[in-house]
């Protein structure tokens, strides 16, 4: 029983297309707001992050990496410092900052409202 192979061959077509041939999609100068928005936010919560987990380790400030977390953060950690009526729980030299987890959620919060409000034009309705 012999077999046969046939080989079809794809072909592809590119079409240069206008953003009106789709209704639905988005911008460009939407796209790239809502991308540069979201970048700068990751950038801002990556921050907070090692803020945080480099006070719950308790990292050394004298630290060049350390150091520069902090101050580079302290601007956006410093309106929620007197949030709540405690002090920070402190353990030995480690920290566990409530208010960097939330400036966490305040700024992820905005990011997202940010992103949301650059692409709304394009929302159908």
């Amino acid at each position: 029983m012999a077999r046969t192979v046939q080989e079809t061959r794809r072909t592809t077509e590119y079409v240069d297309r206008d953003a009106d041939d789709y209704p639905d999609s988005t911008a460009p100068a939407d796209t790239i707001l809502a991308r540069i928005v979201w970048f700068a936010g990751g950038v801002l919560l990556a921050l907070l992050a090692l803020r945080f987990i480099f006070s719950l380790l308790g990292a050394n400030t004298s630290n060049g990496i350390a150091n520069f977390v902090y101050d580079t953060s302290h601007p956006f950690v410093a309106p929620f410092f007197n949030l709540f009526s405690y002090d920070n729980i402190q353990y030995g030299v480690s920290r566990f900052e409530v208010y960097t987890l939330v400036a966490m959620l305040i700024y992820g919060l905005v990011a997202a409202g940010l992103a949301y409000l650059v692409t709304i034009s394009r929302r159908s309705a």
